[in-house]
């Protein structure tokens, strides 16, 4: 099975972190990969003296390698590439076989990048999208890599003169949003993209909102949650949330700005507050819009918006209610899971529309 690229930046955050609190690490990234492996190029995991911090480049027999390679690049503070060949015998600790090739590059000093991942963090803050460009100097048969770090805004002119004739495959990798790794004479250009997640905007702090929110986190969302109740609308209850909007529904919903890579889920606590948030985005670009109720409340609204002029039958038929996909689902959490499989189908579908 083809595994997706995800930009996890959370090795990234954690390495900002532990600068500041003057802590070595060693920040591990799949560059390169051939054949069946765990993980694809991008994944990264940061390890400190005591081991593993966050992040994963596959589990198992790769990252423990990693690890203990990690440790002897603690003691001599350089940067290196060391190759994973995967085939062999299935065991617990490699997970089975997998048959492929993993090149990883491990950086012992990437606190020196701190303000290169500073930037990054602040783009994905206001969802801008980037490519992170790795140069990775050829070895000279010291044994030891150079690094060198850069943060490319999309559509940025000009470039480092260090990255001036790679223009094409930067720009290639931000419209294909998959990590590029280019190969020359005098070292190699590693290129990462990030662009932002899909954002899922859960309108209701209740039960279904909080379950959808923790496997919108999961599942790779950008995570608002809005609602009037600060009782119920707060990080205790949503630690997983980017952001939590403490205020009336339906104008909230007017004023955060939607696109066609934005998913709305309608989860208030009756039916009048359903409706004013629905009446707020119905007309918008929104990739979904999803609204939990009854066969019967649907049938009435649906009647109410269209009689009224507040939507024309296919506009109305966007709308995915009652919401989710049809599992039998009964209790809170089978709830979640149906409205979370429905999330997942339309951004598959959205992207294969794409390519």
């Amino acid at each position: 099975m083809d595994r997706a690229y995800w930009a996890d930046q959370s090795p990234y955050v954690e390495l900002i972190e532990l600068a500041k609190k003057k802590r070595a690490a060693v920040l591990a990234t799949i560059i390169e990969a051939d054949g069946s492996t765990p993980q694809v190029p991008g994944a990264s995991a940061l390890f400190s003296e005591d081991g593993l911090v966050c992040g994963t480049i596959g589990g198992g027999f790769v990252e423990a390698a990693a690890e203990k390679r990690a440790r002897r690049a603690f003691k001599k503070k350089e940067a290196f590439i060391c190759s994973f060949d995967l085939a062999g015998e299935p065991s617990e600790e490699a997970d089975g076989i997998c048959g492929g090739r993993l090149t990883v590059l491990l950086d012992a000093r990437p606190e020196r990048d701190i303000p290169v991942f500073k930037r990054l963090r602040e783009a994905a803050m206001n969802r801008r999208s980037g490519v992170l460009a790795v140069w990775i100097e050829k070895d000279r048969g010291r044994g030891t890599k150079k690094i060198i770090r850069h943060w490319i805004p999309k559509n940025f002119r000009p470039f480092h003169p260090s990255l001036q004739g790679f223009e094409k495959e930067i720009n290639g990798v931000i419209r294909e949003g998959k990590p590029v790794l280019v190969k020359g004479k005098s070292g190699w250009l590693y290129l990462e993209p990030h662009l932002p997640l899909p954002r899922l905007v859960i309108a209701g702090a209740g039960h279904v909102g909080r379950a959808v929110a923790r496997l919108g986190k999961l599942l790779r969302f950008e995570v608002i949650v809005v609602d009037d109740r600060p009782e119920f609308a707060n990080a205790g209850r949503f630690p997983e949330a980017d952001q939590i909007i403490v205020a009336e529904v339906g104008n909230t919903l007017r004023e955060i700005p939607v696109s066609k890579d934005t998913y709305i889920v309608l989860v208030t606590r009756g039916h009048r507050h359903d409706e004013e948030a629905l009446r707020a985005c119905i007309k918008s670009r929104a990739a979904y819009i999803g609204m939990i109720g009854s066969a019967r409340k649907v049938r009435l609204m649906r009647k109410r918006f269209i009689n009224k002029g507040r939507c024309t039958a296919a506009e109305w038929a966007r709308v995915r209610t009652p919401i989710g996909l049809p599992i039998g689902s009964k209790t809170v959490e089978e709830i979640a899971v149906s409205i979370a499989a429905e999330l997942v189908a339309v951004r598959s579908r959205k992207k294969q529309e794409i390519a």
